[in-house]
């Protein structure tokens, strides 16, 4: 009777584990799809700052163009090129 309680007392306590464990695989699986899930939206996040950090350095490229900037020159401030009459070369006086 005794060695029937100790076997009884075992597998009780053998298939409390099982299910415990089974219980963590669960839990386990489950939160990495969770993590699996969120770094996938933040590859695709990652991937979209990509592509407009790429677009705002072409525009930053753009807006300062020399040709961009003599336009402007041109149109909004009526600035010409000097003539070689309107020049002044400055010079540092030797010390």
């Amino acid at each position: 009777m005794k060695n029937q309680q100790l076997q009884l007392s075992l597998c009780v306590s053998l298939a409390a584990a099982v299910v415990m464990s089974a219980v963590w695989v669960v839990t386990t699986k489950h939160q990495s799809r969770q993590l699996f899930v969120e770094l996938e939206s933040l590859n695709r996040e990652r991937d979209r700052l990509q592509v407009d950090w790429g677009r705002l350095q072409l525009e930053e490229s753009t807006w300062g163009t020399h040709s961009r900037v003599e336009t402007l020159a041109r149109t909004r401030l009526f600035l010409d090129q000097p003539t070689p009459q309107q020049v002044l070369v400055v010079t540092e006086p030797a010390r």
